[in-house]
């Protein structure tokens, strides 16, 4: 009879830990950003008159001329057969506010945001540029959210915590 009790917390965990995963990734996700190709910002928090790289990774769904748009830069278009260009961030940026930088290739279209970081760059430096695109899970580029984290942690705790309690609680009143 214990050996049911000790499976069935078990098996109340695992439930637990696989409803709560799904969540972790969800608030990073945003279903506007499925591309058939993957596009990143580098650096993504810059100073105002700074360069950024615009890096993309065609994957066979982009095909021709990719454009590349922003609120903080002139518009950058990425021939075919290419995978970077680069983008001079306009002196008159606001420091501190995001800008949505949109990659637009084939009928399909995704974006991504660009810090401005507080100070202005001394002198317009290129950024090197890196080997592959840095692309996370279902195209989004962002990293763990603690806050995040730290709930599903308390939930999975919780969860078996409480499945420990009820067995331990079932098992003293059967023991009486």
């Amino acid at each position: 009879m214990r050996a049911i009790r000790v499976a069935s917390a078990a098996l109340l965990g695992v439930t637990a830990l696989t409803f709560t995963a799904p969540a972790a990734f969800a608030g990073d996700r945003d279903d506007h950003n499925i591309t058939p190709f993957a596009f990143s910002v580098q650096p993504s928090t810059i100073a105002a008159g700074g360069q950024v790289s615009l890096l993309l990774k065609r994957d066979g769904g982009c095909r021709g001329n990719a454009t590349v748009t922003s609120g903080v830069f002139d518009t950058v278009t990425i021939p075919p057969g290419q995978s970077s260009a680069t983008a001079m961030v306009d002196w008159d940026a606001r420091p501190g506010a995001v800008y949505d930088v949109t990659f637009s290739c084939g009928g399909a279209s995704g974006s991504t945001g660009l810090t401005i970081a507080s100070g202005r760059s001394s002198s317009p430096t290129p950024v090197p540029l890196q080997r592959g695109v840095r692309a996370g899970v279902g195209g989004s580029v962002g990293g763990f959210d603690l806050k995040e984290i730290g709930m599903g942690a308390a939930l999975i705790t919780g969860s078996v915590g409480a499945a420990w309690y009820m067995t331990r609680r079932r098992s003293a009143s059967d023991d009486s």
